[in-house]
């Protein structure tokens, strides 16, 4: 079972890797975008998207589900109406309210991991805090660039420049009160996750560049979970009695599916362009049913899933 100090820094505190890599091919290879769009959408995207659904229909989980009905069967049904409502008579909206979820969804996130990881509680509140202000910037950063176009060109490169001195400040005022460790590395991914709103040119580049980082960071903590589940019990025993014995191969083929869906969502025919409903809505129940599944403020998370996140992490 991967619980390396390395993997997780690499993959879960600090996994920089990822957008840098994004945005040199798309940069060096611009000729190549379609494909690289593809690709992330494939490999991490939607497979984030897909580990969601055996990670909460886990038979651990059925208790828990029968018990919060309201939570977990009726109010996703409820998203459910209002999303396709929302699809079908006010699109753009529609649009604007997943992308605002969409980053509080990402941001609420990047809190987590650094809650898992900080236990100075001052540290971890100067951490929460600057992480919610500097997305909320980025969000509006994104809102003007994209959906009431108010930025222009030349305004970036000053954004770009207040961003990076901002950084830096934060940076050299964390180290020097708190000292520099793996601790500020993800604190720093918390913060950069949607930089690329400053410079990219497409709101798809702002998800796909940034939030690779995110991707890893879930796909990581979900599957070490899931192997950490497997080992309280006989592992063949627990794999034939849950409906998590496929779980990478349910992710690839929802990853396959909802792809497929987003590609036929670029097409000129206007039927087929509503295709991209279907994964957005995945999209949406992905949203809200992790934020109860990691609700730890309630038991039986704190035990079926927090309890083997402190076992990787220690």
């Amino acid at each position: 079972m991967i619980k390396s100090k390395t993997s997780q820094l690499l993959l879960v505190k600090f996994p920089i890797f990822f957008p840098l890599l994004y945005g040199l091919i798309l940069f060096f290879f611009p000729f190549y975008e379609k494909e690289l769009i593809l690709f992330t959408i494939l490999i991490l995207a939607e497979t984030h998207f897909g580990a969601t659904w055996p990670f909460f229909l886990d038979k651990v989980n059925y208790p828990y589900i029968k018990e919060k009905k309201k939570e977990l069967i009726f109010i996703p049904l409820t998203i459910s109406i209002f999303s396709i409502i929302g699809f079908i008579y006010v699109k753009n909206f529609f649009l604007l309210i997943f992308f605002a979820v969409n980053m509080f969804h990402v941001t609420r996130q990047s809190y987590g991991v650094c809650k898992l990881y900080c236990k100075d509680t001052t540290e971890f509140k100067f951490q929460s805090n600057l992480i919610y202000l500097i997305n909320l910037l980025l969000f509006l950063v994104a809102f003007f660039r994209f959906y009431l176009p108010l930025l222009r060109p030349e305004n970036l490169i000053v954004l770009n420049i207040f961003f990076i001195f901002l950084m830096i400040a934060i940076s050299i005022y964390y180290v020097k009160k708190f000292g520099f460790s793996q601790n500020y590395l993800t604190f720093l991914t918390g913060c950069l996750i949607f930089y690329p709103a400053c410079f990219v040119d497409s709101p798809v580049h702002i998800i796909l560049m940034g939030v690779t980082m995110h991707y890893t960071q879930y796909l990581y903590l979900t599957s070490y979970v899931q192997k950490s589940r497997a080992q309280k019990i006989n592992q063949s025993e627990y794999y034939k009695k849950s409906n998590i014995y496929s779980f990478f191969i349910i992710i690839v083929i929802y990853a396959l599916i909802m792809t497929f869906f987003s590609t036929m969502g670029k097409l000129e025919n206007s039927f087929y362009k509503e295709l991209i409903f279907i994964p957005l809505l995945g999209q949406m129940l992905h949203f809200y049913i992790d934020s109860q599944v990691w609700k730890f403020s309630e038991k039986h998370n704190r035990v079926n899933v927090l309890h083997h996140i402190n076992k990787m992490i220690n």
